[in-house]
């Protein structure tokens, strides 16, 4: 009878335990779609032609295709933040300003001086434990930031 006992008890305390285990564990989501990149950019634009032309001549990204025979500007893998703000932060500067971009960039000293060289006016870099930060603005006053990734350690 002891043993009988005992091993109800075990039985139990093993089943409680399990059950435990499982309770912990969130649900697992069965196939879910997820979405592997960003497509596109869209935004509004006072004069689209020519800051389409100043994001070409001073970041690198290719303008819009104009026929199938055209290649759009293709980006390298690495990470991408998608961080909404509150609504009164005054991280994108204006009020009014509703977004900011973030590129990611291989070297950004020499980003930086390329701009500098253009005349182009750009916030001293700043270091965080992430990586290496510079601000400035297009010609139409939207925020941009690039980004230099520091590598994990």
């Amino acid at each position: 009878m002891k043993n009988l006992l005992l091993w109800s008890a075990l039985a139990t305390l093993f089943v409680v335990t399990l059950g435990l285990a499982f309770a912990a564990e969130p649900p697992k989501e069965k196939n879910m779609q997820k979405v592997i990149g960003i497509g596109g950019l869209f935004f509004r634009s006072e004069n689209p032609e020519r800051l389409s032309k100043w994001y070409e001549t001073h970041l690198g990204i290719s303008l819009v295709p104009t026929s199938y025979d055209q290649q759009p500007w293709y980006q390298d893998a690495g990470p991408t933040v998608f961080a909404p703000f509150e609504k009164d932060t005054t991280y994108f500067g204006k009020p009014e300003q509703s977004w900011m971009v973030n590129f990611r960039v291989a070297d950004l000293k020499a980003m930086v001086a390329q701009l500098h060289a253009a005349g182009i006016a750009v916030d001293e870099p700043r270091s965080y434990p992430n990586g290496d930060f510079a601000r400035l603005h297009d010609p139409e006053g939207n925020p941009i930031e690039l980004w230099q990734p520091r590598e994990p350690k």
